[in-house]
């Protein structure tokens, strides 16, 4: 298991475009003062890596670091392909995805700053579901802004959220300013990501003893997931393998940097012969279909500026069942990899990434979570064109254990 975070910006091809106020904004001031104390610290760092706190990897090895790195054979032989398939499994973590390596860190830095209560933002459900989980382990209490129509879908997860104690509130909400003003403006009605984002920084900024947490897109989440490539950077060279191609779903970077960034000084010295693949939503096809520019993350523009790939606040994002990659921008370390010409950006529909996890289902006996089926589709794809002996991994940032539903609208039981 690791013993230190990575502080991957050094690592990056350009460096990193700071994030800025609006003409006349103070939302860097804002985000300074809510925020937890220890994490814009590490922001700050010009360490190479970061020790993980003692009581942090004990968690860690409790909850099941390090995770397997399997290989695919069943669908290698499926797809006859000469190309090797790994797996990193962050599926098998308690709460069902890689969000545990970030939550635990940050209620672990809560509880040392005397903060007991911590409020969030929740896409598929996957972070808030994490964060709650971390903050029972702490002593904490935590309250989850989650994306409306991802709240609606999940009934199965939110009933989860529900016997864990969770606060969950459906964005847009009448609970915050942010809510009611983007209820009263007629968009953004289904909710997303930014409108959750946007109402729990203004339930901090209401709420003084409450610190907020973020779950993706900031440095420092992309850093406590960088346990993940450390790993597999281990694993591949206890088996003797050193990867050709990089794959992870993308919506605000987290698992994809998560992954990629342990071996980004490989990549710099390989060029084309390691690629990295960002496999996102046709629903928000911010790397495929955006631009990199400066935007807000949120429609109520409380969040600062950020420099990302995004598809501009007025983008009405479809109600799909891919909640974790349903944003109209993303992060900024992904964007530096992208506009670089390092990180190559796949798109794909939501039938078709249904039809992968059903497939994987069938042939390696897990169901991945919708997220996750695009970078699992993107592999399938890479493999499937392969005509010499290629290594794959492809990191499994979740189960669908909790997205039933959605599998359901994609394949109705038969005779029920």
């Amino acid at each position: 298991m690791p013993t230190a975070w990575l502080n991957f910006a050094r690592l990056l091809p350009e460096e990193l475009p700071p994030p800025q106020d609006a003409e006349g904004g103070s939302a860097l001031e804002l985000m300074t003062r809510i925020r937890l104390r220890a994490v814009q610290e590490q922001e700050r760092s010009d360490e190479a890596l970061l020790p993980v706190p003692e009581e942090v990897r004990r968690r860690y090895a409790e909850i099941g670091r390090p995770t397997r790195l399997t290989r695919a054979r069943a669908l290698e032989r499926h797809l006859g392909t000469p190309a090797r398939i790994y797996l990193k499994r962050e599926d098998q973590l308690p709460t069902g995805s890689f969000k545990l390596n970030s939550a635990i860190a940050q209620a672990y830095f809560a509880s040392r700053e005397g903060v007991r209560t911590l409020v969030t933002e929740t896409g598929a459900g996957q972070w808030g579901h994490a964060v709650q989980y971390a903050a029972r382990m702490f002593g904490l209490e935590s309250i989850v802004f989650w994306a409306g129509v991802s709240a609606r879908q999940k009934t199965s997860r939110r009933a989860v959220l529900s016997m864990l104690g969770a606060r969950v509130h459906e964005s847009p909400s009448a609970v915050t300013a942010v809510g009611r003003a983007v209820r009263e403006s007629g968009r953004h009605a289904s909710g997303s990501l930014g409108t959750a984002i946007g109402e729990a920084i203004s339930y901090a900024a209401e709420h003084p003893e409450v610190r907020y947490v973020s779950g993706s897109n900031l440095p420092h989440v992309l850093m406590h997931q960088t346990v993940i490539g450390q790993e597999t950077r281990a694993q591949l060279t206890a088996l003797g393998e050193e990867p050709d191609v990089l794959v992870a779903a993308v919506g605000g970077g987290s698992n994809l940097m998560g992954l990629m960034a342990p071996f980004l000084e490989q990549k710099r010295a390989r060029g084309d012969g390691l690629r990295l693949i960002g496999a996102e939503s046709a629903a928000a096809p911010r790397l495929t279909k955006g631009t990199w520019r400066y935007d807000h993350a949120d429609p109520g523009r409380m969040t600062p500026l950020s420099k990302s790939y995004t598809l501009g606040l007025d983008y009405e994002l479809p109600e799909t069942h891919v909640g974790g990659l349903r944003q109209h921008s993303g992060s900024t370390a992904v964007g530096v990899l992208r506009s670089a010409g390092w990180l190559d950006a796949v798109a794909y529909e939501e039938r078709e990434i249904f039809e992968t996890g059903r497939l994987v289902l069938r042939l390696e006996g897990f169901l991945p979570a919708p997220e996750s089926c695009h970078a699992l589709r993107a592999a399938i794809d890479e493999a499937s064109a392969a005509r010499r002996p290629t290594v794959i991994v492809v990191c499994v940032s979740g189960h669908g254990l909790l997205d039933i539903e959605g599998y359901l609208d994609a394949f109705p039981l038969q005779g029920v």
